[in-house]
């Protein structure tokens, strides 16, 4: 087998199971008596384990199994859940994550956890939470607790059944020796001797597991059989490389006796419901394949060249006027609209992707910082690009880190305050057009407009008289200006001069922007504006000399034709009075030096653009329509090109650029 045809699959569901890992594990520490959450965890350490042996990580296969012992022991009720136990199962999360990362950057997956396996030990023999134990008289044996644990209801009624007909049920649990060479050829030895016996009801591992290898030295199975106790030992010793055999009488406890064990019906219910998922989960899984994300690129960039030709085929009919070449050209249009959806769905994916990280995060730095935060989550199903979602990741952990260091009280000024000594920190994603949302918003301190005004002053980024024209939106942006910050001392955590500048760059390379707003002592809202896809948009052609400039439709207001005596003149610029709104006008030819004789003419033609709040009109010669286009980089020799997103080749084969409007309303 070549293990590295299967090194992609294990690496992404490694971090699929690392994923449910967390997310588990946060809910535990706030339900901790919730057994089905421990069986959850269980259940991915086990997967993740498995896995790691079959492809020979051994460091991640050895810690995965020393937290599947202290696990067990939580589930086996030998063991409670508290703040340390989750801590050091978080670290041990932390370090599976960073071995997992280690394979997926080509290394061997290789990590010292010597000292996180011993507290893991420690935490399973019950000396670092000696209080926590259970007195001993509520303590089980590990394996019997494992088998009832994992019997069914058919199981329990044969066992039932075998002692009303005089059958014996017992343990048996078979050790290996340490150096047994084939493990497997022992096992079918043994269980060759339980089949003359008996009956074998239960094995742990699973025969196939064991017919794999897939265990240690031991092995437990449970039997129905008219054979003593000693009589069972006696047989399976005679086969060699058995170090020791341990028979054990089997007695099912009340709690599995009983056909309706009496619980809560709110448990029930979500017991039934957590069933009824699962299902859904399983029959849309099936229906479900995974697809290396490069396939899709591809996919997309010839679909990419299938829109430039569809606009060159659309051209050609128009010239023609030829009635049965346009109402192809019209049906392929489409259907060709058709595949464009369907093609730009398969690369949306949820910003669930990008907020799973967020709720340990916030756990830790709410630690770090003393305070108590809760993380709400709306609209995690919001999808959006895939390209988008590879680059937001940064920006809104910075917003965050921000909101808990900044904006989010500790509890005890919150309760001087009149507030609960809880913070809420709330991340909201939706869908609003062409466009995604996504909002940070704390009910912490707010922000302090004269704090921003002076050091505004301080650092000459405004005057004084700038500063009283300011509306509270305006002052708010200050604090993303470069090198700007607040903070009466650098953390760890933010305040460092740098990062929000950094936030609205990136942001604004996407194609978006941000605002914020904020009330005194009731908190801050950081509203960040997303297209849904960057590949294919719709652009306002038009003509500046003999060039074809694209102008982006979400960043267009209105187009209008302005007579030049309409045109005024405020602090040496030019500007128009647009519904009774001030706003500067700028020229394309002038911006982008078009060569060319200007153009004495009576009426202007202007597009107006918007970003937030702030608008501005740009002076084109004439509008030549509307189009949904490829947008193509300039690639690195000219990514630095100012007012310029990208290109985009037009049907005719001529190259237009596109204009990045934030840059011009700046």
């Amino acid at each position: 087998m070549e293990i590295n045809e299967y090194l992609d699959v294990f690496i992404e569901e490694s971090k699929e199971h690392i994923q449910a890992l967390n997310d588990h594990v946060l809910e535990l520490e706030k339900d901790p008596e919730n057994i089905e959450l421990v069986n959850e965890i269980f259940r991915s350490a086990h997967t993740l384990k498995g896995m790691s042996a079959t492809m020979g990580y051994q460091d991640l296969a050895d810690l995965t199994h020393n937290m599947e012992n202290v696990l067990d022991a939580v589930r086996n009720h030998q063991l409670k859940i508290n703040t340390d136990i989750i801590d050091i199962i978080f670290n041990a999360v932390d370090a599976l994550e960073a071995m997992v990362q280690d394979i997926s950057a080509g290394g061997e997956g290789k990590k010292d956890v010597t000292s996180l396996v011993k507290k893991l030990d420690l935490i399973q023999n019950g000396e670092l939470i000696s209080d926590e134990i259970l007195s001993q008289d509520k303590l089980i044996d590990n394996n019997m607790v494992d088998i009832q644990n994992q019997l069914d209801q058919f199981e329990v009624t044969v066992l039932q059944e075998s002692k009303e007909k005089g059958f014996e049920n017992y343990q048996v649990t078979v050790e290996l020796l340490e150096d047994c060479l084939l493990k497997a050829a022992r096992v079918y030895m043994v269980f060759e001797i339980f089949e003359q016996i008996g009956e074998v009801i239960k094995s742990i591992p699973t025969v196939t597991e064991l017919e794999e290898e897939n265990f240690d030295n031991e092995f437990t199975v449970l039997i129905v059989t008219k054979d003593s106790a000693d009589s069972i030992e006696q047989k399976i010793m005679k086969v060699s490389e058995i170090k020791s055999v341990q028979v054990k009488v089997f007695e099912l406890s009340k709690g599995i006796e009983q056909e309706e064990p009496e619980v809560d019906e709110s448990i029930d219910k979500k017991a039934s419901t957590k069933q009824e998922d699962t299902k859904v989960k399983k029959h849309s899984t099936s229906k479900t394949i995974r697809v290396n994300i490069d396939r899709l690129d591809i996919l997309m960039n010839l679909f990419e060249e299938l829109v430039t030709n569809r606009g060159r085929l659309e051209q050609i009919a128009d010239t023609l006027r030829h009635k049965d070449l346009q109402e192809t050209v019209e049906q392929m249009g489409r259907i060709s609209g058709d595949l464009q959806n369907i093609i730009l769905n398969m690369r949306m994916v949820p910003v669930e992707q990008v907020f799973n990280r967020f709720p340990r995060m916030v756990r830790q730095l709410s630690r770090d910082l003393n305070k108590e935060v809760e993380l709400k989550i709306i609209g995690a199903e919001t999808e959006l690009d895939r390209t988008v979602i590879d680059e937001i990741g940064d920006p809104l952990v910075h917003l965050i880190r921000n909101g808990l260091d900044h904006g989010i009280e500790t509890p005890e000024i919150r309760q001087a305050n009149g507030k609960s000594r809880q913070g809420t920190l709330t991340l909201h994603a939706y869908p609003s057009g062409n466009h995604v949302f996504i909002e940070i918003s704390d009910d912490g301190a707010g922000i302090k407009r004269e704090t921003i005004i002076n050091k505004a002053i301080a650092n000459e980024l405004i005057t004084h008289e700038q500063a009283n024209s300011l509306t509270d939106q305006q002052a708010y942006q200050l604090i993303m200006e470069s090198g700007f910050s607040t903070a009466d001392q650098i953390s760890d955590i933010s305040g460092r001069g740098v990062g929000l500048d950094v936030v609205k760059n990136t942001i604004e390379s996407l194609g978006g922007s941000i605002s914020i707003d904020s009330s005194l002592n009731k908190g801050s809202t950081f509203s960040i504006k997303l297209p849904l896809t960057m590949s294919i948009m719709s652009v306002l052609l038009t003509e500046v000399q003999a060039e074809t400039y694209a102008i982006p439709l979400s960043s267009i207001i209105e187009t209008a034709i302005v007579h030049k005596d309409d045109i005024m003149s405020a602090h040496n610029k030019e500007v128009i009075d647009f519904r009774g709104k001030v706003v500067p006008l700028v020229s394309l030819k002038n911006v982008f030096d078009i060569p060319g004789d200007e153009r004495d003419q009576d009426y202007q033609s202007v597009v107006i653009v918007r970003q937030g709040k702030k608008m501005t009109g740009l002076i084109v010669d004439s509008f030549i329509g509307q189009q949904e286009v490829v947008l193509k980089s300039l690639g690195n020799y000219l990514k630095d090109i100012f007012a310029i997103s990208g290109a985009t080749i037009l049907g005719d084969g001529q190259v237009a650029l596109i204009v990045d409007t934030n840059a011009l309303i700046k």
